[in-house]
């Protein structure tokens, strides 16, 4: 099992910034993805940002140039640096991790989420 743990969730007015951080912990090994979604109310959770062990990112088209993902291998942790924050970006914050046993094969697991509330 992998335990994820956030932190760095607020309230922060518009145009402020955040970082949210997730440290995993567990049985963890390379390879693995880490990522960070988002569940606003009424909507479906979707992907924010997601690193690759080889450091490839992704981001969603709302947060490209706003957010910034990275992780550190050896502290098993992930962070999310978000500036220029928008009311749109409010939302529950999860974070993830995709253990991998072969190309085809993975596991995710999730973190308990963090609020992120951005006043106007």
């Amino acid at each position: 099992q992998v335990q994820l743990v956030e932190s760095g969730g607020g309230l922060v007015p518009a145009g402020g910034s955040l970082r949210l951080s997730c440290a995993a912990s567990g049985r963890i090994r390379s390879p693995y993805d880490m990522g960070w979604y988002r569940q606003a109310p009424g909507k479906q959770r979707e992907l924010v940002a997601a690193i690759t062990s080889g450091r490839s990112t992704n981001y969603a088209d709302s947060v490209k140039g706003r957010f910034t993902i990275s992780r550190d291998n050896a502290k098993n942790t992930v962070y999310l640096q978000m500036n220029s924050l928008k009311p749109d970006d409010t939302a529950v914050y999860y974070c993830n991790v995709r253990l991998y046993y072969s190309d085809s094969m993975y596991s995710d697991y999730w973190g308990q989420g963090t609020q992120v509330t951005v006043s106007s």
